[in-house]
């Protein structure tokens, strides 16, 4: 079953890379202005200080001018820094200076900070492809966040940020997979 699943999910991550490469910019830039909008709501409902999040990719929701309101509005944001070992090492990093981290994604430059750095937020917010209508999420393939959520003894909600039609009825999920409690998308922000 599980060689199955991976070829299903393999399959899968390639069609929604496609989809997000051929969006306009246009639809880009509507995308970026209400997921950020949805964002700072989240922030203000959760009434959160501390939160984590990521610097997002060129194929990924642009969720950088919420990191830039979150820093001016003094919230202190977490941003994961990925290691050889599979698991997530943290930094605070300054808002200006990243590095292209393992994979080549976007990773701040900053003081490093244990996995524990993690305990002490209040809203954590990960990247994925696809996220179901029970709250299933469908990452990249690395299993970062699948770990970080899974050693977590209290986990804050757990919010994914994904575009409209990558909230589907079902993802194929594997052992390991964890959910999260809600996603932010252009239209909307909804809870499981």
């Amino acid at each position: 079953m599980t060689v199955e699943v991976s070829h299903q999910k393999r399959a899968l991550r390639a069609e929604l890379r496609e989809r997000r490469r051929n969006m306009t910019a246009t639809e880009r830039e509507h995308a970026t202005e209400t997921i950020c909008s949805h964002l700072r709501d989240l922030v203000t409902a959760y009434d959160a200080r501390t939160i984590s999040a990521y610097l997002s990719s060129n194929d990924e929701p642009n969720i950088r001018p919420f990191l830039n309101w979150a820093q001016e509005q003094g919230l202190r944001v977490l941003f994961p820094v990925s290691r050889d070992d599979g698991l997530l090492d943290w930094t605070i990093g300054d808002g200006e200076t990243e590095q292209e981290g393992l994979f080549g994604m976007p990773e701040p430059v900053g003081e490093l900070l244990s996995p524990s750095a993690l305990d002490g937020v209040d809203l954590i917010i990960v990247p994925a492809a696809s996220v179901d209508r029970q709250g299933m999420r469908m990452g990249w393939g690395r299993g970062y966040f699948d770990r970080t959520l899974g050693s977590m003894e209290k986990c804050p909600p757990v919010y994914a940020v994904i575009f409209d039609r990558e909230l589907v009825d079902s993802v194929p999920t594997e052992v390991h997979d964890r959910g999260v409690d809600g996603v932010v998308t252009p239209s909307a922000i909804v809870d499981f």
